[in-house]
This record gives C-alpha cells, sequence and structure tokens, in this order.
C-alpha cells in the first residue's frame, strides 16, 4: 500500500522546487496534496489507485536523469490520472485543466504550467515526440507496469478488469485484445534508453502472455 505521509512529503518537495515565489509567500502545499490523494483514493479506482501514483514517481526517479525537467514530469505524474472514470473519454483533459489551475494558484510560472498540462496530454497516446525528453521519461515510468514480474503484471491486468467491470464480458475481452494487439504492434513500447533495456522484452512477454489468455 502506498505512504500517504511519504506522497505528502514528496508533493511538498516538488512543489517547493518548482514555485518561483520566496518561501514564506509560498502558498501551502498541504491541502494541494489531500485533494489530490483524495481523488487518488476514490471507490471506483482499482488500478488507478495511489499505489499507481507512487509506483509511477518512483519510476520517473529511475528515469530523472533522461528528462529535461524531471521535478515538472513528477508534477505531470500526481496529475495525468487525478481525474479517472472508467466510463469517460476524457480523463486526460479533464485531468490536465485541474493541473492548469491548480499549479497556476500554487504559484509556478505559466510556462511551467503549460509543460505539466502538455504531459498529461500526452498520456492520452503515450507517443512522445523523438526530442520530447519530459515526455518520453512520463510515458515510461506509465508504462512501466508492462515490464513488472507476471505475478504483479497479472493483478494489474485483473486490476483493470474490475475497472472496467460495467463492460460485458465479451465485450471487454475483444477491447482489451485490441488495446494489447496494438501495443505489440508498435516499434518500441520504451522511449528512454533504460527503459529500452531493461522494460521492452519483460513488457513484450507479458502483453504476449495476456493476449494469449484472452483468446476464446
Amino acid at each position: 500500500m502506498a505512504d500517504e505521509k511519504d506522497l505528502r512529503a514528496r508533493w511538498a518537495a516538488t512543489l517547493r522546487r518548482t514555485t518561483e515565489a520566496p518561501r514564506e509567500a509560498a502558498p501551502d502545499p498541504g491541502p494541494y496534496a489531500e485533494r489530490l490523494i483524495a481523488r487518488w483514493s476514490e471507490p471506483q479506482r482499482r488500478y488507478h489507485t495511489l499505489d499507481h501514483l507512487a509506483a509511477v514517481l518512483d519510476h520517473v526517479d529511475v528515469l530523472a536523469e533522461h528528462a529535461d525537467d524531471p521535478e515538472l514530469v513528477r508534477l505531470a505524474a500526481w496529475f495525468h490520472d487525478a481525474v479517472y472514470a472508467p466510463d469517460r473519454s476524457e480523463n486526460e483533459e479533464r485531468s490536465a485543466r485541474l493541473a492548469e489551475r491548480a499549479l497556476a494558484e500554487a504559484g509556478l510560472r505559466d510556462g511551467a504550467v503549460a509543460e505539466v498540462a502538455r504531459l498529461v496530454r500526452l498520456t492520452v497516446t503515450h507517443d512522445p515526440a523523438d526530442d520530447d525528453r519530459n515526455g518520453e521519461t512520463l510515458c515510461d515510468a506509465d508504462l512501466a507496469i508492462l515490464a513488472s514480474a507476471p505475478d504483479a503484471y497479472a493483478a494489474y491486468a485483473a486490476a483493470v478488469r474490475e475497472e472496467y467491470g460495467f463492460v460485458p464480458a465479451e465485450a471487454f475481452r475483444a477491447g482489451r485484445a485490441d488495446v494489447l494487439r496494438h501495443l505489440l504492434s508498435l516499434p518500441r513500447l520504451f522511449r528512454t534508453p533504460y527503459g529500452a533495456a531493461n522494460w521492452e522484452g519483460p513488457a513484450r512477454e507479458n502483453l504476449t502472455t495476456e493476449l494469449e489468455l484472452l483468446a476464446p
């Protein structure tokens, strides 16, 4: 289970490093953390939970040297699924707009706010440009679950199914298989050097196994 105290400390440290206002004039980071933690703890979530948030932040730490601005990538990780309803298609856009409002209020400069929102929107496709080092870092961190150990991957797949419990079994099986085939058709899942070297192979093995298990 994610350590909420640790998450609050990580949020405060990141916000402190990215806010240009003097420390005495900077807003209290606490209320922002509490609102985000409440969002990530909503009952409809089974995979997109605080555990996922903590894992993405951990993966950003692993990949931080690749990013042009790892602190903004960390902020994007906090917001990338902050709005999440499994039956809605505009979650990323709504999450980006939430980031724009909250981070402007928190005192980030306009350019930093825009970059965080751009990164959040990028998680719709997970397809950053070749020179987009921040985007590559966030997308690889978000997809790193695909390369987890087989038992952890199975738990991830089961949690995704739970989130889509309102979808009939046959429809879910067909839709999930389409997603897996699309991922497997990509020339590369991971864009950072670390992700390509350490996660690409295990991720493809997991995706192939799940696709085989979905076959009727």
